[in-house]
């Protein structure tokens, strides 16, 4: 029971099977929390896994498309017998792709499904993903091998047939001889089929499809295992066309820090590079977060939350996302009027949509005196939201040309920084704005230019009308600067020292008069600021920015930020809080005799010293058990404790001690020492 308080209050009791997080909104919109959740939460939800899958696989692409060349590459000179192979075979040289995929552990796992089904789908039904945990011996990891390759050999069409029993793992010796018997024996039977049956079951594998064996965490493998199994596969290199990927989470050194140079000099070693961690965050967030066609936003706190978490914790991705989604699942749960969420992509539609309660929540909110126009009111006022939202991620972007050109970077580096500062006041009124514009002011004609270009790029990638003048106006700007000469000094952006000098001048120019490249430069800055002051006003001032911001960032590091032993100590001291149970609740520090038996004890022994009786709390816990039972004069000796009641309290205590809260004490035989102390 004290595990299961524990482990429930931490959050570590999970399903077995992965899922994600949307997948289990009847946590929130169950008979527990006795309300459904409104329509477009689901369809929210559903627009949020379809982005971050497309996100995933354009990411992904290029890595998977190289592995895929290496693959052919090897098996191309296997399958044709080439010098190189010969080659290679001479020297027992096994292809190995080395794939580096960050310290962000816990993504890996998505990166390997998808590396695995392509190759079954598309080159070889072959492969094999082992982990360390599950390999601790040459044995173990043959036996995982064999019984993962050959399950691939068993279609649902011969299930039914005698001998698919004979290829099971248990009826043949885990072997490399054994092996490369399975593979010669499948090849055979592929080649022997008829035309119609290859056609339709292995025509989109390669012919002679070769073995992939995957390690996912290549730095877990014991030292031992990997040189067995590498020394073992040279030696038949030349009957099993095997290709081997290392998952390698540090550096690609890890391979010669494990493995010795005689079995080193066994791997014809490729590398590869995953995309980093920060800059798969930077693209959900700027494929997510900055665009106008999902609906759905997070404050500054909350972003700021989920990028502390993932820049001061585990770099993971997923758990990012898995954080976005919490964010939607409270904000729709939470907000009344989240109802209207959907609505800002297709207000007309829907306009008729809202109830009555839903129109008061708004009149309450906004304080709209006429309810007759409150639904007209409320459309015009979506959609101003919904304009608001396409301006604001453009200007943004313009705004993040300049800042991330100019040195020690005021505003951050990353448009991610810079979208915080913007929601969180108004930017133009912060000093590192104002840093900001003043190195803009300082630019070169180069560097201008180029931003310029950028600019224009950006505002006319929109599908509105909105910015047809502003591009017009920037383009004349570029005119312009192509018809000044002069204006090409040195960058400054390449040193500090320069920079500071350049600061210092900035004084003594106010006394002379501006030249045409210096005026036109001072028009072009203070243009942008009149964008920025204009459409990048913080979204807390915009009318019904509650509908789509999600800004209760209490509620997240509640939920995403562990606190253990507060957590424990609430579960122990307070077990109705998980167990949803008044009957357990006491008021007045009281303990209940229909708590679990841990939190008896734990109360117990929050009223001992350094060092605790166990016969005195012993007697204390079958004082409290047996409260509530009628007094019996026929018992056989009333100074005795119950065996059951005994067995109980020995089986808390051994709890106690093993979440950390007692060990046994050298001075006395009889006492424990406690080993927490202080209020959580």
């Amino acid at each position: 029971v004290g595990f299961f308080f524990s482990l429930k209050a931490c959050g570590a009791l999970k399903h077995q099977k992965k899922k994600t997080i949307f997948l289990r909104v009847k946590d929130y919109a169950g008979k527990d929390r006795k309300r459904k959740m409104p329509w477009c939460f689901h369809i929210c939800i559903d627009e949020c896994s379809l982005c971050l899958q497309k996100i995933q696989e354009d990411l992904n692409k290029q890595l998977l498309e190289n592995l895929v060349g290496f693959l052919s590459r090897s098996h191309s000179d296997f399958q044709e017998k080439t010098t190189e192979w010969t080659c290679r075979m001479k020297f027992r040289e096994i292809p190995t792709a080395a794939l580096v995929l960050g310290v962000n552990v816990t993504d890996h796992d998505l990166t390997f499904r998808g590396l695995s089904g392509i190759l079954q789908d598309n080159i070889t039904p072959y492969v094999a993903l082992l982990e360390a945990k599950d390999c601790p011996g040459i044995k173990n990891l043959m036996q995982k091998l064999m019984g993962q390759l050959m399950k691939c050999d068993i279609d649902v069409d011969s299930l039914e047939d005698e001998d698919c029993v004979q290829v099971s793992q248990n009826r043949i010796r885990c072997s490399m001889s054994s092996l490369i018997s399975w593979y010669e024996s499948v090849k055979k039977k592929t080649d022997s089929e008829t035309p119609s049956k290859k056609r339709n079951s292995s025509s989109r594998h390669w012919q002679s499809p070769p073995v992939v064996v995957i390690f996912k965490d290549m730095e877990s493998f014991t030292t031992k295992v990997l040189q067995d199994f590498i020394v073992i596969s040279s030696q038949h290199i030349h009957e099993l066309p095997l290709v081997l990927i290392f998952g390698i989470a540090t550096s690609p050194m890890i391979i010669h820090r494990l493995l010795p140079h005689s079995v080193s000099s066994l791997l014809c070693i490729e590398l590869f590079q995953s995309l980093s961690c920060k800059e798969h965050l930077s693209t959900i967030i700027d494929k997510l977060l900055l665009t106008s066609q999902f609906p759905f936003k997070v404050g500054e706190k909350v972003l700021q939350v989920l990028i502390n978490i993932f820049l001061y914790h585990d770099f993971s991705v997923q758990n990012f996302i898995k954080g976005f989604q919490l964010c939607i699942v409270e904000h729709f749960y939470s907000q009344p009027l989240s109802v209207l969420c959907c609505q800002l992509v297709d207000t007309k539609k829907r306009a008729c949509s809202l109830s009555h309660d839903q129109c008061e929540n708004i009149r309450k909110l906004q304080v709209l005196s006429w309810l007759k126009r409150l639904k007209e009111e409320t459309v015009k006022l979506l959609e101003d939201l919904h304009v608001y939202h396409e301006n604001y991620v453009l200007i943004l972007r313009c705004l993040h040309v300049f800042t991330s050109s100019l040195p020690k970077y005021p505003l951050g580096k990353q448009i991610r920084e810079l979208h915080c500062a913007c929601l969180e006041n108004r930017v133009w009124e912060t000093e590192e704005y104002e840093s900001s514009l003043q190195l803009a002011r300082m630019l070169n004609k180069t560097d201008l230019v180029t931003m310029l270009q950028q600019c224009v790029e950006i505002l006319m990638s929109s599908s509105g009308k909105e910015f047809d003048k502003t591009s017009e106006k920037l383009k004349e700007f570029l005119t312009q600067f192509q018809n000044l000469e002069g204006g090409c000094v040195p960058s400054f952006l390449c040193t500090t020292f320069f920079l500071k000098t350049l600061l210092e001048l900035k004084e003594s120019r106010r006394s002379k008069k501006l030249t045409k490249f210096e005026m036109l430069r001072f028009e072009v800055v203070d243009y942008i600021d009149s964008l920025v002051r204009k459409y990048l006003i913080p979204a807390d001032d915009r009318t019904l920015h509650e509908v789509v911001y999600f800004n209760t960032a209490s509620v997240l590091r509640e939920h995403l930020n562990a606190a253990p032993r507060t957590a424990l100590h609430t579960a122990l001291n307070n077990p109705h809080w998980y167990l949803k149970n008044q009957a357990l609740k006491c008021d007045g520090g009281g303990i209940s005799n229909k708590a679990p038996d841990i939190c008896i004890a734990y109360k117990l022994h929050l009223e001992c010293g350094r060092l605790i009786n166990l016969v005195d709390w012993l007697e204390a816990f079958s004082t409290v058990v047996m409260a509530a039972e009628e007094p019996n004069a026929d018992a056989a000796s009333s100074d005795q404790v119950d065996d059951t009641i005994h067995a109980r309290f020995i089986r808390a205590i051994s709890e106690l001690e093993l979440l950390g809260f007692i060990k046994p004490s050298k001075q006395k035989t009889d006492h424990v020492a406690r080993l927490t102390w202080g209020g959580c």
